[in-house]
């Protein structure tokens, strides 16, 4: 299985065109979805959403898994063999 994302905006003829990649041969059968996602319009939403986000088990392991790739960077000393 292989996942591609692209974000993309709405257009006003509320038509999307998708981009495969040429190593995706032809007549592959594939699955589509939109996730909408509106954003929080005011900071008041953005808290709210933040504090949603602290009891959300999924979004704590990304964030756990994240923390974890970069703490084996920072081990590496990637930025110092890399100019940085």
């Amino acid at each position: 299985m292989e996942a591609i994302k692209q974000i993309v905006r709405i257009p006003k003829n509320h038509e999307i065109r998708i981009k495969i990649p040429q190593s995706i041969p032809e007549n592959e059968a594939v699955e589509v979805i939109l996730i909408v996602r509106k954003k929080p319009t005011t900071f008041n939403q953005k808290v709210s959403e933040v504090r949603e986000a602290i009891g959300d088990n999924l979004f704590l392991n990304d964030l756990r898994d994240i923390s974890e790739d970069f703490k084996t960077l920072d081990l590496e000393g990637w930025g110092k063999n890399n100019g940085i």
